[in-house]
C-alpha cells in the first residue's frame, strides 16, 4: 500500500468510459484522495485541448499536473511516484504473492483466498489484463451472448477481493531463492513469501517497420477497444491476418469509413471468424489485402497519412492511404524482469514448467499466457490459475504454520 501524505490536487484527467487504463488510473487518484478533474475525450472540445497539451499524441489517459507537466497512460509505479505516493512495507512475508492480475491470476486468488492462504496480487497495468482490453469475449463458457471483456475483468476482480485477496498496483522487478521464502523486489519495497505465481501474460508485438515507433499514439496502435474511436469516419489500416487482428477489425467498422487488412501470407482466423469478416467485405467496410508485407508507415505534421507495403508474389509496391494503422500481428509474453533469474525460459521468452505448472525454482508456479505451451485463451488461462492454487495449496501444505508478520 501507499501513504497518501503527499499528493497533489487539481489534476486533470483526459479519457473516456470505454479506456481500461483510464479507469486504472482513476481509480489509483480516487483510492488515494487525489482531487481531479475528468475531462471526457469522447467530447470534440476536450479531444481537441487534450491534442493541443500533447502535440498531436493521441493516448489516453493524459493526465495534467497543476505544475503543467503533462503525462500519458503512465504505469501504476510512475503514476505513483508523480503523486508522491510512498511505499508502505509494514506487511512484508506473505503465504502467495501473484505476480500479475489478469484471468489466470485473479482465478487463482479466487480459489487460494477461499482457502485462507493470504494472497497478495501485484499488477503493473490494467487489472484483467488483455482480457479487460478486449471489446467482445464471444467464446467464453457461460455467456451465451458474450461478455465485454472489461465486464469479465470487473466480475473476477470482486469475486477475488470478496475472499479477500488484495491487490497492489504495483511493479515486480525481481525474484530472488531464499530457500524457504522466495523475496520480491517491488516498486513498493521488498516482499517475501513461501509461494509465487507468475501471471504476467503478454502484450502485443510491434512489426518492426521504419515508421511504427515515430507514429505510436499519432495513428499507430496496438488495441482497437482504447483507440478506434478517435477513427470516427476515417479509413484505417489493420495488419495481421489471426484471430485478433480479423475480430478487431471488425470492431473497427463501428467507427472507421473502411479498413485495409493487410495479410502477409493468408488469413489464418478461425472459420467462425472469417465467416463473419466476409459479411463486413460483402459490405464494402472490409477489404482483404492477402500477400502483403507491411514495409513502412508514412506521415506528415505528425500523424500517419499511409502505410507502404509490398505484393509478396509480384513483388509490386502499393500505398494504402490512411489515417491510422492497428497492429495485430501477435503477442509476446512479459517476462523481461526474468531473463536473468533462475527461472527458465523458452527461446522466446515464455516460462517453461512441469506437469504441475511448477518452474525450475521451487515453490513458484507459473500460469496462463506467460507459461511456455499456453493456449492463449481466457477460458484455459482461468482454468489454469485454479489448477496452480491447488498445486500451491498442496506445496504450502509443506509449510506446518501460516505467515507471521
Amino acid at each position: 500500500m501507499v501513504d497518501q501524505a503527499s499528493t497533489q490536487a487539481n489534476i486533470k484527467v483526459y479519457g473516456a468510459d470505454w479506456c481500461a487504463d483510464c479507469i486504472r488510473a482513476k481509480d489509483i487518484l480516487a483510492t488515494h484522495g487525489v482531487e481531479y478533474e475528468y475531462l471526457d475525450t469522447d467530447h470534440s472540445e476536450n479531444h481537441d485541448a487534450m491534442l493541443a497539451l500533447t502535440d498531436g499524441k493521441d493516448e489516453i489517459p493524459t493526465l495534467v499536473f497543476p505544475d503543467g507537466k503533462v503525462v500519458q497512460n503512465p504505469d501504476n509505479a510512475k503514476l505513483n511516484s508523480l503523486l508522491g505516493l510512498k511505499p508502505v512495507t509494514s506487511v512484508n512475508f506473505h503465504d502467495l504473492i501473484i505476480i500479475g492480475a489478469g484471468p489466470a491470476a485473479l482465478s487463482a486468488a479466487i480459489y487460494t483466498t477461499r482457502e485462507d492462504i493470504d494472497t497478495l496480487l501485484f499488477e503493473r497495468g490494467v487489472i484483467g489484463g488483455l482480457a479487460a482490453v478486449t471489446d467482445m469475449i464471444d467464446n467464453y463458457p457461460g455467456f451465451a451472448q458474450g461478455i465485454e471483456g472489461l465486464t469479465l475483468a470487473d466480475n473476477l476482480r470482486e469475486q477475488a477481493e470478496r475472499f479477500g485477496a488484495v491487490i497492489e498496483l504495483g511493479e515486480v522487478t525481481k525474484i530472488i531463492n531464499e530457500g524457504e521464502f522466495k523475496r520480491v523486489e517491488t516498486t513498493s519495497g521488498d516482499m517475501r513469501a513461501r509461494a509465487i505465481l507468475i501471471a504476467t501474460g503478454s502484450d502485443y508485438k510491434k512489426i518492426g517497420v521504419p515508421g511504427e515507433l515515430e507514429y505510436y499514439a499519432r495513428g499507430v496502435h496496438y488495441c482497437a477497444t482504447c483507440d478506434g474511436a478517435f477513427y470516427r469516419d476515417k479509413r484505417l489500416v489493420v495488419v495481421g491476418g489471426g484471430n485478433s487482428a480479423v475480430q478487431e477489425a471488425m470492431f473497427l467498422t463501428r467507427f472507421a469509413a473502411h479498413i485495409d487488412l493487410l495479410v502477409r501470407s493468408t488469413i489464418k482466423a478461425s472459420e467462425v471468424l472469417q465467416h463473419d469478416l466476409q459479411k463486413h467485405v460483402d459490405a464494402g467496410k472490409i477489404t482483404v489485402h492477402l500477400g502483403t508485407q507491411t514495409n513502412e508507415i508514412v506521415g506528415e505534421d505528425k500523424k500517419v497519412t499511409k502505410v507502404i507495403g509490398t505484393n509478396t508474389k509480384t513483388g509490386e509496391t502499393i500505398d494504402f492511404p490512411t489515417d491510422g494503422v492497428f497492429v495485430f500481428v501477435g503477442l509476446s509474453p512479459n517476462s523481461q524482469f526474468l531473463v536473468k533469474s533462475e527461472i527458465k525460459l523458452d527461446e522466446i521468452g515464455f516460462i517453461l514448467t512441469d506437469q504441475h505448472l511448477q518452474t525450475q525454482m521451487p515453490g513458484v508456479f507459473a500460469a496462463g499466457d506467460i507459461r511456455s505451451g499456453a493456449t492463449m485463451q481466457i477460458a484455459s488461462a482461468t482454468g489454469e490459475g485454479a489448477t496452480a492454487a491447488l498445486k500451491i495449496r498442496e506445496f504450502l501444505e509443506g509449510y506446518p504454520h501460516p505467515v507471521q508478520n
